[in-house]
């Protein structure tokens, strides 16, 4: 069991959700201030995507990020900023002619998917470990190991932590094998994603697996969509584990009670400290990730 564990709070997202539920936020400002009343409510850290503001929808647009990461920087809280590196892998084809890409698809290289990155300088920044059929449809995830081996590379230029996204087990070999071939920095952080349509089920004795399977020296921790979000913050604290909660991966407190970020943190905070364990400080985080910088 963990005994000193980090609470990850996953703000927005890229998912369709804003039309279900009024708390998820939109605006950089909206993303900022979910972020520092998550990190008021105990998160260590805060990941953070962001979208248009007009319309909601994903976006990789770098002023975006840099402002929302700046509104946190800038506020009274202390938290690690860790950004998705994931936007610009979606690929969807015409299920009738699969050499047509359809123009939903937002597809560019490992390097250009890190243009935010260079920009903001986050602590952390996530790389997803391989390809995946997302959900029904036609939409595919690609990351080739040639895109993750140049990704991994850039990072490591720009001197930003690795969180290493784990989707299904064949993604945690070819992480393993990033680790083994000096591409990510130690000590290795892996998140190990559970729901994700059609990727890892949140079975208990599937995370136990994946993580008698990690290197020695890992940090790692998981999350569950939906109605798992809780229940996988005791499971994760069990196995040793640290947690994520927030409105990308779950948008209810309870059956038909819409959550915040804040109170999603505040409930993972209340399992974990029932549980004897405490709840990581962002210096604590900086410690275990071995991260530069105490505020």
């Amino acid at each position: 069991m963990n005994r000193n564990v980090i609470i990850t709070c996953a703000l927005t997202g890229a998912g369709d959700t804003v039309g279900r539920s009024e708390h998820v936020p939109v605006t950089p400002e909206q993303i900022a201030q979910a972020g520092i009343d998550a990190a008021r409510a105990g998160a260590a850290i805060v990941h953070v995507h962001v979208r248009d503001p007009r319309t909601g929808a994903p976006s990789r647009e770098t002023e975006l990020y840099r402002e929302a990461v700046e509104l946190i920087r800038a506020s009274d809280v202390d938290v690690v900023v860790n950004t998705t590196a994931g936007m610009g892998g979606d690929l969807y084809l015409d299920p009738k002619e699969p050499t047509t890409i359809l123009p939903e698809t937002d597809l560019v290289n490992g390097v250009e998917r890190l243009k935010h990155v260079g920009e903001v300088k986050p602590d952390i920044c996530t790389l997803d470990c391989g390809s995946l059929n997302f959900g029904e449809g036609s939409l595919v995830y690609v990351s080739t190991p040639d895109i993750l081996r140049d990704g991994a590379r850039r990072i490591q230029e720009l001197g930003t932590r690795v969180e290493m996204e784990i989707f299904d087990t064949g993604q945690l070999v070819f992480a393993k094998k990033l680790v083994a071939e000096g591409l990510i920095d130690s000590p290795a952080m892996f998140q190990l994603c559970m729901d994700v349509p059609y990727g890892m089920p949140a079975d208990p004795r599937l995370l136990a697996t994946l993580v008698d399977q990690l290197p020695d020296g890992a940090v790692w921790s998981s999350f569950a969509l939906g109605r798992m979000q809780l229940p996988w913050v005791a499971q994760s604290v069990l196995l040793g584990g640290h947690v994520r909660v927030g409105l990308e991966d779950n948008l209810y407190l309870s059956k038909g009670v819409k959550a915040t970020n804040a109170q999603l943190v505040t409930r993972a905070r209340t399992i974990i400290e029932s549980m004897g364990a405490q709840v990581a400080t962002p210096d604590d985080a900086r410690e275990i990730l071995q991260l530069e910088g105490a505020r």
